[in-house]
């Protein structure tokens, strides 16, 4: 059987379009309750009657779900993930349609997770209903794992790897959300490129927590516990940690020189070959690109007082960080104390995890993922990157040895930017190319 000879199902974007309209905010979930989480997984049967009908489905946790499709070897499975749960909406914002409406118009779907991240779930539950409805049986086991609160620390899915690993299940591959096939991915690099993350950074918040004497604000002492801690931010700059080239980004450089001409590809294949050079370079250039090669500081929120004309006993700052690959979580708390450089600020770890090892970008299995790409997205170049943001196959890279975070799907600029943004939307014809995607991923498994 080839991808060819497979007849998608009509109807994706309706089915995406259903599962929008349910609000699965996890951020509200002790607001709302569990009701529209159980809601959709109720939904889940009616829109993919063979998935539910051919696959063992078991509940881990209130929040995950777990699909097991026997496929000819139940050794060395692949696992497929995704979440669907999504971020809160800001009420002021102007949104062109409302954002749970789940509107389908002028060939887009329009809602909230329609890429972040129900629109790569259905992409996988559309190959794997249409493969059935063909008479298809994978080479291995195939996992679907799909959890309820990425967005609020990705429980659900470190309960359903915990589960796997303890029942000796050790996946051949794992691809969960992460990149996706982006244009003009570096400048002066020309086309689009499916950028395949290999590695993903580790998170870590910090609290920093001064106190001081309180009292009237009209005679404040020299230092307050405001300002100890306001100090303590200001020397958590961009340069707190040094920048390094990861081995990943060093082999995306030379990938995108071959397709440069001019200068661009020899000062691309300069940086490829001078990873020292390439962390300067990127670092220098600010934004995604300094995130790319160094741990980054971000303070989040600031606390401290109950008055204008009163003086807090006692301020805090919450500091969220991206730890580089290379790098640990204990190591990034002693250099912050460090730079802090003062014994009256307490520096408290409110959560940690560690960034992954880098996958393999040589062998059967990333050349697997390039296949397919070549299938949905034939102009995009398929790259290894390092993704910056969480997900949950963080909870997999402890014991699986090739995890990739990949969504194949099409997002320029201004699309990613509408993730936990305003006017979140998915292209009908990506869902095309993300079904096309995963069957023929499904049907080359070795």
């Amino acid at each position: 059987m080839t991808t060819a000879s497979v007849s998608p199902r009509p109807g994706a974007d309706e089915r995406l379009a259903r599962l929008i309209r349910i609000p699965t905010v996890s951020a509200e979930l002790e607001e709302r309750g569990l009701a529209p989480f159980d809601e959709l997984v109720d939904l889940l049967p009616e829109l993919y009657p063979l998935v539910h009908e051919h696959l063992d489905r078991e509940r881990i946790t209130e929040l995950g779900l777990l699909y097991r499709w026997r496929g000819r070897s139940d050794e060395a499975p692949l696992v497929l993930m995704a979440h669907y749960d999504v971020v809160p909406v800001d009420e002021s914002d102007a949104w062109t349609y409302p954002p749970f409406e789940g509107r389908v118009a002028g060939g887009w779907v329009h809602g909230r997770g329609a890429l972040d991240d129900k629109g790569p779930l259905v992409v996988v539950l559309e190959a794997v209903e249409n493969l059935l409805a063909a008479g298809f049986t994978p080479a291995r086991d195939v996992y679907l794992s799909f959890g309820g609160n990425e967005e609020s620390h990705g429980a659900a899915a470190a309960a359903i790897a915990t589960t796997l690993r303890d029942r000796g299940v050790i996946p051949w591959l794992v691809l969960d959300e992460g990149g996706a096939v982006t244009d003009s991915p570096l400048p002066l690099v020309p086309g689009s490129a499916a950028m395949i993350g290999v590695g993903e950074k580790g998170v870590l918040t910090l609290r920093l927590t001064a106190r001081g004497e309180g009292g009237h604000a009209s005679a404040p002492p020299t230092t307050t516990a405001v300002r100890r801690v306001a100090r303590a931010v200001e020397r958590l700059g961009p340069r707190t940690f040094p920048a390094r080239t990861p081995v990943a980004i060093s082999r995306m450089l030379r990938l995108f020189s071959d397709r440069a001409t001019g200068p661009a590809r020899t000062a691309l294949r300069a940086l490829a070959a001078a990873p020292p050079v390439s962390a300067q370079t990127f670092a220098a250039m600010g934004g995604e690109a300094a995130a790319i090669v160094r741990t980054t500081v971000a303070p989040t929120m600031l606390s401290g007082g109950t008055a204008a004309n009163v003086l807090p006993s006692q301020a805090s700052a919450t500091v969220n960080l991206r730890i580089a690959l290379g790098e640990t979580v204990a190591g990034t708390v002693e250099r912050v104390r460090r730079r802090v450089d003062d014994p009256q600020v307490q520096v408290e770890v409110v959560e940690g995890s560690e960034p992954s090892p880098e996958s393999p970008v040589d062998d059967e299995r990333f050349a697997l993922l390039a296949a397919c790409v070549g299938v949905s997205h034939p102009d995009a170049l398929p790259a290894p990157y390092i993704t910056m943001q969480a997900t949950d196959a963080r909870h997999f890279h402890r014991f699986s040895p090739a995890v990739y975070r990949f969504a194949p799907l099409a997002m320029s600029a201004e699309l990613r930017a509408t993730i936990h943004g305003v006017d979140e939307r998915v292209e009908v014809a990506e869902l095309e190319r993300g079904e096309r995607f995963h069957r023929a991923l499904l049907e080359r498994l070795p």
